[in-house]
């Protein structure tokens, strides 16, 4: 939760050594420590001293095996003075002296007990004890809020920070190992009301976005435990049912006092709100329908003109009259709207530049920059390599009738560089991106039951000889309007430069560019980082002991991303949230999403498996990192392999140290207890699947952490920070289309002759709409100040120091492979790393500053 005195490699430090022992007046040695505590923000400084005044919180050690294997407790003692004067100490932080009674005879301390005898809680970050004989530092890494003893029904227990798998604890910690553990996997009653203070890790459905009570059409499926809509499971927060369903959980706003249940150690650092979310989360959260409607009262409905969305950044949306006096709904919170207001009024609604368009106004428009974002753009992880020609459709021809293309080689046969489309094949120079089959079975509801107008699409492309792609011909189709069993009725569009063509061309482009942003935002980035991490989370902390070598590697991982998924199941997935209000499936986002779990399998989210699946690569022992690139200059995957490669190499070198041989992993509890949760309860739905791995084998443990450390890190950073970059610019990254395409002999197409920017922003987004999801992506698209990169760890993390050099040597390989990228970037020969928008692709370099930067690997999936 909060991580100060960071470390990028190994601690170098030596243990402090004993050199001068002091005594009480029995004789008996005397160790001091130190311990560094935050207090709840709501107590004062002068309060908080006065808890150690009163001898309110005490310690005690766990030492030598006595007392029926639960360890011999040392005496209580009590926290002393407060240090003023040591260093590195974070924001609201304190550190206060201890002392121990030290006996030589006993074994080394593994875990202290402290118990809290005040009203409040605090959080407690480490315990060090200082010039312990023949041992030097002991130090205890533990990060957790601490209540009052009457909230627990056992004190707390912290272990140091030595790595024992369970066969290997010693025997005065076998037990609190055991009890701890308990302790996180609850009653497991789900009607157990969860309280601020319990630390319960359990499972749930997503049966909370829907309100009935409210109406039919706030009614919201159950997503999870059924074949007909599966899901990823979340953490249970005990909620009482609704009324009018009670297999729905009802929804408690994010306001003071009624916060969804978490436990409290997953929740955000102060810092982490105020820098992210503070009041306009919150804000959110009172509805987006109302905000939306407040914004359309005050703003005209549509932007006319490219001109009037760059206003929205060199200027801003001009309003007479101060604004916002007298035209604000009164149930729309304020602190929404001082959250728009970007200057000191005289301008509203203005954002910071999006790089897509800082160097050049109308490089999206082309051709080039349009393709170059599918290998290096926010989600180039869809692209695949033609093999078959026409694309043929997976989808159930019983259903859906034919779904085949419609593209023929006469189409496209002229712009092959004299190939045919036989050898453009076998030459591996024909590729799609293909939204076809993952929208064509919603398309019917969406289109008759939403505002939204949209196309199924598939975008066939070419592979120059410099290493580019041009668009060959964009396919969009539509059900048959006599039923889904007639198959699919398309249109297909070839690149254009001038008159109404190219008109038609740009909006085909944008029809793509609608299919492709939703698929990112839905699946790329919520579903396939986001909700599938979330059972690796809860099953971990259930299953794993913190004294669990696996655990100690996952823990860095899991930062903040439930506080994260509680927030977007309260204003995002919710009925009428976010992204039913400003992506195209509208009230269908989530089952959209469901549907596409179905086909979600664990191990092809590696992404060498992930680039071999979609025909990108193949296993080629004499390439880079061991496969090779049908594209060479495809930057997602060239940057993306360097860090898979970086991450394996790291897990390896730390599981080798502690699992010696296969059959340590296969008779470790712990291990096979969290891996058959995961499977059978976590992604329950899935349980059935056999492409996860048995977790036989060290390659099979190497390969399942990498890739959960690769979907929480390396995965969610690119398909998250450059949302802005890419996106802000909403032209460029449309997400809603409103309108199909004009037909000759129609107004609308007679109208595209003369006012195409009409026609095209009458197509996409209407203004309110665009500010709406602007303002979303701007504030998830940046660093918070005590972000945490791949690579560094806390101070103190481990005690063992082959682990501290594996890390010293991940993360200075890190630091090489950012500066290969950069070189890369500046290589004039690689024309898909930077683009017409000049916008270079720096989305896997692993390091960055604060704020919207379009670049740096956190460690977790954390916004």
């Amino acid at each position: 939760m909060h991580c100060h005195c960071l470390i990028n490699a190994f601690d170098s430090k030596a243990p402090a050594k004993y050199n001068e022992e002091t005594a009480d007046t029995t004789g008996k040695l005397i160790i001091q420590g130190t311990v560094i505590l935050q207090k709840k923000k709501t107590v004062s400084d002068r309060l908080f001293s006065s808890i150690f005044r009163r001898k309110k919180i005490y310690v005690q050690l766990v030492t030598d095996p006595e007392n029926d294997l639960k360890g011999k407790l040392g005496r209580r003692t009590y926290l002393k003075e407060e240090i003023t004067k040591l260093t590195g100490l974070g924001d609201g932080e304190t550190a206060f002296r201890v002392r121990f009674n030290w006996n030589e005879e006993v074994a080394l301390p593994g875990a202290l007990i402290i118990r809290n005898e005040h009203s409040s809680e605090f959080y407690l970050r480490t315990v060090t004890l200082e010039g312990a004989p023949s041992h030097g530092k002991i130090h205890f890494l533990c990060n957790s809020w601490v209540y009052p003893s009457h909230c627990y029904q056992k004190d707390r227990v912290f272990f140091s920070n030595k790595t024992y798998l369970p066969h290997q604890t010693p025997a005065p910690l076998i037990k609190y190992r055991e009890e701890e553990l308990e302790i996180l996997r609850g009653k497991g009653k789900e009607n157990d009301m969860l309280e601020e203070w319990d630390r319960v890790y359990d499972y749930a459905y997503y049966n909370d976005l829907g309100e009935p009570d409210k109406g039919p059409e706030h009614e919201r499926p159950i997503y999870g435990g059924n074949a007909e809509y599966p899901y990823p499971r979340r953490g249970r927060t005990s909620r009482p049912p609704t009324k009018t369903d009670l297999l729905t959980e009802s929804r408690l706003p994010l306001v003071k006092g009624k916060d969804v249940y978490i436990p409290r150690d997953e929740k955000f650092s102060n810092t982490k709100l105020a820098d992210f979310l503070g009041d306009t989360v919150k804000s959110l959260s009172h509805g987006v329908a109302g905000l939306l409607d407040a914004v359309v009262d005050m703003t005209p409905m549509e932007f006319d003109s490219f001109q009037d969305v760059l206003d929205m950044y060199e200027g801003g949306i001009k309003l007479p009259n101060n604004p916002l006096l007298g035209k604000i709904r009164e149930d729309v919170p304020t602190e929404f709207l001082k959250s728009l207001v970007r200057t000191d009024g005289a301008h509203f609604l203005k954002y910071p530049m999006p790089d897509i368009i800082k160097e050049d106004k109308s490089a999206w428009r082309t051709d080039e920059e349009f393709v170059r974002e599918m290998l290096a753009g926010i989600n180039p992880v869809v692209i695949s390599r033609l093999e078959e020609f026409p694309p043929v459709s997976k989808l159930d021809a019983n259903r859906y009738g034919n779904q085949n293309s419609s593209i023929t080689k006469e189409c496209i046969k002229q712009n092959l560089h004299g190939l045919t489309v036989e050898e453009a094949i076998q030459n591996n120079r024909l590729y799609i991106l293909d939204h076809h089959d993952t929208v064509m079975p919603f398309l019917r509801q969406i289109n008759t039951e939403t505002s939204s107008k949209v196309y199924a699409t598939r975008t066939l492309l070419f592979l120059k000889d410099d290493g580019t792609l041009k668009p060959l011909v964009i396919e969009l189709s539509r059900p048959h309007s006599k039923g889904d069993q007639f198959g699919a009725v398309s249109e297909l569009y070839t690149p254009a430069k001038d008159g109404v063509e190219a008109s038609l061309w740009l909006l085909a482009k944008t029809y793509v560019a609608v299919n492709d942003s939703a698929y990112h935002q839905l699946i790329s980035h919520w579903l396939n980082t986001h909700a599938v991490i979330e059972p690796f989370i809860i099953a971990t902390k259930r299953r794993l002991s913190i004294l669990h070598p696996v655990n100690k590697l996952l823990h860095p991982h899991f930062r903040d991303t439930m506080p994260v998924n509680t927030i977007a199941r309260q204003i995002a997935l919710n009925a009428d949230g976010l992204f039913e209000a400003a992506v195209y499936p509208r009230k269908y986002v989530v089952q959209w999403t469901s549907s596409l779990y179905k086909d979600w399998v664990f191990t092809d989210q590696a992404l060498p498996r992930d680039l071999i699946k979609r025909g990108m690569a193949v296993k080629d022992s004499e390439s880079p990192h061991g496969y090779k690139l049908f594209i060479e200059d495809y930057p997602y995957a060239v940057d993306g392999l360097e860090i898979w490669s970086a991450i394996e190499t790291w897990v390896r070198e730390y599981c080798s140290f502690y699992y010696k041989s296969d059959d340590m992993i296969t008779n470790d509890p712990e291990l096979q207890s969290w891996w058959k949760e995961i499977r059978e309860i976590g992604h329950g739905d899935k349980k059935d699947e056999k492409w996860w791995l048995e977790m036989k084998t060290l390659d099979e443990l190497t390969e399942t952490c990498t890739t959960i450390i690769w979907v929480a890190s390396a995965l969610h950073a690119v398909v998250n920070f450059g949302q802005y970059p890419y996106g802000g610019y909403m032209p460029n990254r449309p997400t809603i289309s409103r309108k199909f395409m004009p037909q000759p002999n129609t107004p609308e197409f007679e109208e595209l002759k003369t006012n195409p920017d009409g026609v095209f922003f009458k197509t996409v987004l209407s203004q309110a709409r665009t500010l709406a999801a602007i303002s979303v992506i701007e504030l998830i698209s940046g660093h918070s100040s005590e972000e945490v990169y791949l690579g560094q760890r806390e101070s103190g993390w481990t005690s063992d120091s082959p682990p501290l050099e594996a890390l010293e040597r991940f993360s200075k390989t890190l630091v090489e492979i950012e500066n290969r990228i950069l070189e890369r970037n500046n290589d004039p020969k690689l024309k898909n790393r930077v683009g017409p928008a000049n916008l270079p692709f720096t989305l896997l370099c692993p390091s960055s500053g604060v704020g919207i930067t379009g670049r740096g690997i956190p460690n977790s999936v954390s916004i």
